[in-house]
């Protein structure tokens, strides 16, 4: 389902509201799953080159239109690209909440976007009756780029289950751990943060990175990301990085208490979740000052802020972090707050569910 889905949709059950979660998945046929109360409808996806976006588009929107005649439904809501094919329920609000577009990253990775996507990107703006972003920066970037003018933009960030992450003092810190998790691509920075170890371990024989994240290819070799980042290094070296490969979310907690600092220097976020997974589990995150960086994190308060594409930015805050206790403690106890107090699901899934019932009267009005 993703993890902003999973987490906010089974606040919203909780709340007493019924929801219905669609998606394409390389399956051979659909299939329905009840997740604690939430309804997940797994459509197979079309695999007919060249006109797989026009026949998903007819699935989903066909799937929608019967989840509405058997309930109808108040709000539709989906990513930047959603509101061309979601037309299948004429009476619900349509909502897209901006988690990192086309436009939006393409442009900010200094890539141009491609004609026909950007295209329907406009036109699923065009159709949209309600925007939310879950950062600042990700608002104002996509609204300079669509040319939104003065539409309303609400922010309501990524949401994280405080009691699924949260501090576990008994389970005992590995002595230089740090630990990353994201998809192992360029974008994520990880290609800088395998290229610090090296100026990390010298200083700190004991640091060693654990990877969680699916593996993928580079485009550039045609071979395995992850292999590809082992031979930057030193043979010396590679003992000290593990790929761990997927972790579940729910595994997730486990890694990240056993770790001493938890490092994610991507190149360009909308506003990641892992970070404030990493943040809600009191632990020191090392995060990029790229992007809404500075959004979530206060450096030097609740966190610290490196250069993604410098390894010597990274390299120096994870060896002050990994060197002073004091500081970790401090950074994670201010994190742990932070993220109780603007990230918990306890706290945003009022703020959703205020947003919706303002879009449901701006649309009867």
């Amino acid at each position: 389902m993703g993890t902003f889905t999973r987490t906010l949709s089974r606040a919203l059950v909780k709340e007493g509201h019924k929801v219905t979660v669609l998606g394409l998945y390389s399956s051979e046929k659909n299939e329905s799953i009840d997740d604690q109360g939430v309804l997940v409808i797994r459509l197979a996806e079309s695999r007919i080159a060249f006109i797989n976006p026009f026949l998903n588009a007819i699935r989903l929107s066909n799937a929608i239109r019967q989840v509405d005649r058997e309930t109808p439904l108040d709000v539709v809501e989906g990513p930047e690209l959603s509101q061309v094919y979601l037309g299948g329920a004429r009476r619900a609000v349509k909502i897209i909440r901006m988690n990192g577009g086309h436009h939006f990253f393409y442009t900010t990775l200094g890539r141009r976007p491609r004609f026909w996507r950007g295209l329907w990107e406009h036109f699923s703006f065009f159709r949209a009756d309600a925007l939310c972003a879950v950062s600042n920066f990700v608002a104002d970037t996509t609204r300079n780029l669509l040319k939104l003018g003065s539409r309303d933009i609400t922010i309501l960030p990524n949401p994280v289950d405080v009691e699924l992450f949260r501090p576990q003092p008994e389970i005992p810190e590995q002595q230089g751990a740090i630990f990353f998790a994201g998809t192992v691509c360029e974008k994520k920075g990880i290609r800088q943060l395998v290229q610090a170890m090296q100026a990390i371990v010298a200083e700190i024989p004991s640091a060693h990175l654990w990877v969680a994240g699916r593996d993928t290819i580079d485009p550039l070799t045609g071979e395995s990301f992850s292999a590809g980042l082992l031979n930057l290094i030193p043979d010396a070296l590679q003992a000290k990085i593990k790929f761990l490969g997927p972790v579940p979310n729910d595994k997730l907690p486990e890694w990240i208490a056993r770790a001493q600092v938890c490092v994610y220097p991507s190149h360009m976020e909308a506003q990641g979740i892992v970070t404030i997974e990493g943040m809600a589990s009191a632990k020191a995150v090392i995060i990029s000052q790229t992007g809404p960086g500075p959004e979530i994190i206060s450096n030097g308060v609740d966190g610290l802020l490196c250069d993604p594409f410098d390894p010597g930015s990274i390299s120096e805050k994870i060896i002050l972090v990994l060197k002073n206790s004091d500081l970790r403690k401090n950074l994670g106890a201010a994190a742990r707050k932070k993220a109780q107090a603007e990230f918990s699901v306890d706290v945003l899934v009022k703020k959703n569910l205020a947003f919706y019932e303002r879009c449901m009267s701006n649309e009867k009005n």
